[in-house]
């Protein structure tokens, strides 16, 4: 299959044996538009099929991971019912498929992962970030509840009291504290994360297959139980594009400056 073709969003490269390496760009701080938000929602179901892929490395290009969803995608949900319901369930898939993907997935986390971008990231099985990245869930910020990967992932790996701190205030995380805390795997001085991403994804790739595979499959077992607040929290985060408190979100976002809700 010519991956190139069918995702132009995306560049796939093979930098270790085994090693498929996805990079993405996008619009500021790789911030993700509709097609590349659909297609990092839609690759892993052609990556499956794809035996000769036995670890994949995330990454984005230009030194930042990705800021989340751009001004574009979000003026694309509000124009219409069918434009929401299309990237609800891109959003889902955007959690759901790296998690049930049945290979390893590494994500090399520099300078900023937020909102979907942070959702993604979190989504791989092992994250290295640079010490100083920023992981910001900056849903509430926006005006619209912390669906996606939050309540999903958040209180399994921090502990629900630092995931309400977190998601109830939308502050921030250095890739350091997200270390301490559990919410990663790695945090590496800044300049270092993209080499130690490809070693782990390396000495993954050079594992037992199979083995992997079933055992990342057990491990997500523990995210499997909790799939209905996933739903949930992703149903009532999309029923807020078409709340005021968006509106006023949305708008202080483009002003750069807080927002003050109704």
């Amino acid at each position: 299959m010519d991956l190139e073709s069918r995702y132009p969003s995306l560049r796939f490269a093979w930098p270790k044996p085994g090693v498929l390496e996805i990079a993405f760009g996008g619009e500021k701080l790789n911030a993700m538009g509709p097609e590349l938000h659909r297609e990092l929602s839609r690759v892993w179901r052609d990556l499956e099929g794809q035996e000769e892929v036995r670890a994949v490395l995330l990454r984005g290009e230009g030194g930042v991971f990705s800021a989340g969803g751009s001004f574009a995608l979000i003026e694309e949900m509000r124009s219409s019912h069918e434009a929401l319901m299309r990237v609800f369930w891109e959003a889902r898939e955007l959690v759901l498929k790296p998690l049930s993907f049945p290979r390893p997935v590494v994500a090399a986390v520099e300078g900023v992962a937020v909102g979907a971008g942070l959702a993604l990231a979190l989504a791989s099985d092992v994250v290295v970030a640079g010490k100083r990245a920023r992981l910001l869930d900056g849903h509430l910020r926006l005006g619209v509840a912390a669906g996606d990967h939050a309540v999903l992932l958040w209180p399994l790996l921090v502990g629900l009291a630092k995931a309400k701190y977190h998601l109830l205030l939308s502050e921030p995380l250095t890739g350091e504290e997200a270390e301490r805390l559990g919410l990663i795997a790695l945090a590496v001085e800044d300049g270092e994360v993209y080499a130690k991403a490809l070693e782990v994804a390396e000495r993954l790739a050079q594992g037992p297959k199979e083995a992997l595979s079933l055992t990342k499959h057990a491990l997500n077992g523990w995210l499997r139980t909790f799939l209905p607040h996933f739903e949930v929290s992703l149903a009532l985060e999309f029923l807020g594009f078409s709340g005021k408190e968006l509106e006023e979100g949305l708008k202080a976002l483009k002003e750069k400056r807080p927002p003050t809700f109704p």
